[in-house]
């Protein structure tokens, strides 16, 4: 089997996976098909692979972003990825066995990265289906990451909707939004959030 031929053969195995959890966890999964590689680095690009920390990963799934970072140029070891999902978890470990693979929840996000001892970080990353959950939650996790994360870090969320899951007027934050990637299987936009620059910055 040429190479092609078996990346092309390992894609279809994780879209069924990711189909099967959907099938079964439809609200904590959120999609039918993993994330594709365009809209993967495009995820990966809004992060600086200069600034110091570890990049946390929220839903990484069958791990499509978490490839698209490592070609970005984060060290497998930075990674910190947290999936609720306990089959992803053990797909996972197997792929990246370098990466720290946390099975838990990542709306407490807070509470286990200092318990790691980690923070600041240099960004954290989110596939998660944000738009599944309530405006408070959403708010409580995107203000949970940016107080993780170094100054010039970003909470980088991607969304299939023309609409950021948290708009700009909901917080003291900046936001920016990249073009839309159409090469996908459902068009999505990458939204990057960051801390306001400091006063006299």
């Amino acid at each position: 089997m040429t190479r092609g031929a078996q990346i092309q053969l390992g894609a279809l195995r994780d879209d069924l996976r990711f189909g099967f959890q959907w099938a079964v966890k439809p609200r904590s999964v959120g999609a039918i098909a993993p994330s594709g590689r365009q809209l993967a680095r495009a995820m990966a690009a809004q992060v600086d692979p200069a600034l110091p920390g570890s990049v946390v990963e929220l839903g990484p799934g069958t791990g499509v972003i978490t490839r698209a970072l490592i070609e970005r140029g984060i060290a497998e070891e930075r990674l910190i990825l947290i999936e609720f999902n306990r089959d992803f978890a053990v797909l996972l470990r197997k792929r990246f066995p370098k990466a720290r693979v946390l099975e838990g929840d990542a709306f407490a996000l807070a509470r286990t990265v200092r318990a790691l001892g980690e923070a600041p970080l240099a960004a954290v990353v989110s596939g998660l289906p944000l738009f599944n959950q309530p405006m408070y939650r959403r708010l409580r996790l995107l203000a949970q990451a940016l107080s993780l994360c170094d100054r010039r870090g970003a909470f980088v969320q991607f969304s299939y909707h023309l609409l950021p899951p948290v708009p700009a007027e909901a917080g003291d934050f900046a936001l920016n939004g990249t073009p839309r990637v159409w090469w996908n299987l459902f068009p999505a936009r990458v939204w990057v959030y960051q801390r306001p620059p400091a006063d006299g910055a």
